[in-house]
């Protein structure tokens, strides 16, 4: 595995050189010797990876990762130009209608950039502190509310008792007198 890695620098390397090579004349310090000596580490590296089927793989996945990576390869790929053509004249309508809309974006450019939409990550811990000091004071309400339900509850209770036994003796007194 490292000597693949070794290998894939060089041929990177050698890559890199080529490039630079074949961009325009050669420099005043690239001589014929150093051409040669490319041409003999590509033939090697060729060699080399000629004999490992691993290694022919990754060359060939390089080539097509390279391919892939050019931004034109997608749009050249997915649509074609006729297509997009299509599809420009089908939006033809809608096209003004979202210019305007771009351009109303555009002219409140200015609004997003200001000071006071620029300071709101800043108060979003103010705004956290609050919410949990709220969410505190409202345990707090339902806390006092439930145990004034509860007090509530149980004084309606001691009042029906309290009226049972004034009824009771009520009853009682008005018993009494029947019976003399």
């Amino acid at each position: 595995a490292v000597g693949v890695v070794a290998l894939e620098r060089l041929w990177w390397r050698l890559d890199e050189l080529e490039q630079r090579l074949g961009a325009g004349p050669l420099p005043p310090c690239a001589s014929p010797q150093v051409a040669d000596e490319l041409v003999k580490v590509q033939v090697a590296l060729s060699n080399i990876a000629g004999k490992r089927e691993r290694i022919k793989i990754l060359f060939k996945k390089i080539e097509d990762v390279i391919k892939y990576l050019d931004p034109q390869y997608a749009d050249r790929m997915a649509v074609p130009n006729t297509m997009k053509q299509q599809f420009i004249l089908a939006e033809e309508q809608v096209i003004p209608s979202r210019t305007a809309l771009l351009e109303r974006v555009k002219n409140l450019q200015p609004v997003l950039d200001s000071a006071s939409i620029q300071v709101v990550p800043d108060h979003a811990a103010k705004l956290q502190r609050l919410s949990q000091i709220q969410m505190q004071q409202q345990v707090v309400f339902y806390v006092s509310f439930l145990k004034s339900n509860v007090q509530t509850l149980l004084l309606s209770k001691q009042f029906v008792q309290w009226n049972e036994i004034l009824m009771q003796l009520e009853a009682a007194k008005e018993a009494k007198p029947v019976a003399e």
